[in-house]
């Protein structure tokens, strides 16, 4: 994972208002962020609700990330600034009703994870050609779930801290011994048999769209990585 520096999450036209308030261009805010800190906060804490390339998030519930920020760059805004945009709207978000599902609570993260979480989406958000980091050794099947953003609401400790979510249930305790027909269901129809101790829905049920090689690709690593890597 190469070193990253900052950014994290505001709607597009709370940006631009947003920036003046926060911080000139040009300030050097977090030169010592701690980038990976920063993604694995952001994955465990935002990745289940927002969209971001880098992080391989692909939730929809709040804004996406990266056409939040494109439209911020394209108007001359740096990464200091959208840092600083992003530290404010951790600190203070924009209100919604809290039964709303786009419901973000103030303080997130806090202190230097919030720093560092500020650090990382303002170093990756929008930038164009950004993409999630794949290991340089890992195969086909490795690389749909990782680009699919399966790691931001599951747990596969053979993938290390990108693969470290909690939404979803953990790969390592509920795949070993299943087949492979199981484990496609469960991507495709993700509510035909739903995991004790997690509600219907929680997982999206797109995924029955993905090419079909990838999808056998996905299911052949998930059977023969799940709870190896403990």
């Amino acid at each position: 994972m190469r070193p990253v520096r900052r950014k994290l999450l505001a709607a597009p036209a709370a940006v631009a208002g947003a920036a003046a308030l926060l911080v000139l261009p040009g300030c050097d805010l977090q030169e010592d962020a701690d980038l990976d800190n920063g993604r694995t906060m952001f994955v465990e804490k935002c990745g289940t609700c927002h969209a971001f390339t880098e992080a391989g998030t692909q939730a929809e519930i709040g804004p996406d990330l990266d056409a939040a920020f494109k439209a911020a760059r394209e108007t001359g805004m740096d990464d200091d600034t959208i840092e600083g945009v992003v530290e404010g709207q951790i600190a203070n978000p924009r209100f919604t009703d809290p039964d709303d599902p786009a419901y973000m609570p103030a303080d997130l993260v806090v202190g230097d994870d919030a720093k560092d979480v500020a650090a990382y989406v303002a170093e990756f958000a929008g930038v164009p050609g950004v993409e999630p980091p794949i290991p340089p050794d890992a195969g086909p099947g490795a690389e749909v779930f990782l680009t699919q953003g399966c790691g931001s609401c599951h747990t596969l400790s053979e993938l290390g801290d990108v693969a470290t979510g909690t939404v979803g249930p953990n790969l390592d305790e509920v795949i070993p011994g299943q087949s492979p027909e199981q484990v496609e269901q469960s991507i495709v129809d993700p509510n035909a048999e739903i995991t004790q101790g997690f509600p219907e829905g929680v997982m999206p049920d797109t995924y029955e769209d993905l090419p079909p090689k990838e999808l056998q690709d996905l299911v052949e690593f998930l059977i023969e990585s799940a709870g190896k890597g403990q």
